[in-house]
């Protein structure tokens, strides 16, 4: 059985041109929406029409990027669809797997490789982003409960024997972050003393 998918990013653009490719490649079915990529509905379409093939079926998509806005996406699908004993044909001619040929098999390995790729490059460009802003002073994680100065007074609390509870209540935070403070204060006077 022929399985159409078809999809727009955004509501102004038309589905019309797609639903009459697949139609006229003699599709029985097809699941279609407009919804973005990255939108949850997207998921819920590409998780119907995964469902809903069946061992021998295929798949049928104008263009390869209907599948998804990033390549991992795209891959993932097509293995899910493999993973059913369906098959993938684009009409531009770019995938199709239900040709049992060298060229088909390298085509998506090629797309697993651009896939793996693009994750290196976003990994990439996440790390040196974070290296320039922390070179700038700019702090990543979560911000301190406590101001250093305030960090300063729970520890002279501390040292007055105020309780842990009663420090908490003083400063208006847990004593779970009072003990982190104490913990972190230790850890410092201990490697100053090593």
């Amino acid at each position: 059985m022929l399985i159409g998918y078809a999809r727009v990013s955004t509501k102004e653009q038309d589905l019309r041109q797609q639903l009459e490719q697949l139609e006229r490649n003699g599709c029985e079915k097809i699941i279609h929406g407009k919804h973005s990529g990255a939108s949850k509905e997207n998921d819920k379409k590409l998780r119907e029409l995964v469902d809903y093939v069946r061992d021998g079926d295929v798949v049928v998509v104008t263009k390869l990027d209907r599948l998804g806005r990033s390549l991992k996406a795209i891959l993932q699908t097509i293995e899910e669809i493999h993973e059913k004993g369906a098959m993938l044909r684009t009409l531009d001619g770019a995938v199709d797997t239900s040709q049992d040929t060298p060229f088909s098999k390298a085509m998506v390995s090629l797309i697993g490789t651009f896939a793996q790729l693009e994750r290196d490059l976003i990994v990439s460009r996440t790390s040196e982003g974070r290296d320039a802003a922390q070179k700038r002073g700019v702090k990543f994680g979560r911000k301190p409960s406590l101001s250093d100065e305030e960090q300063r007074k729970a520890i002279e609390l501390l040292r007055n024997g105020t309780s842990i509870r009663a420090t908490a209540e003083a400063l208006n935070t847990t004593r779970q972050t009072i003990y982190r403070v104490k913990a972190k204060f230790e850890s410092f006077n201990q490697g100053k003393a090593g």
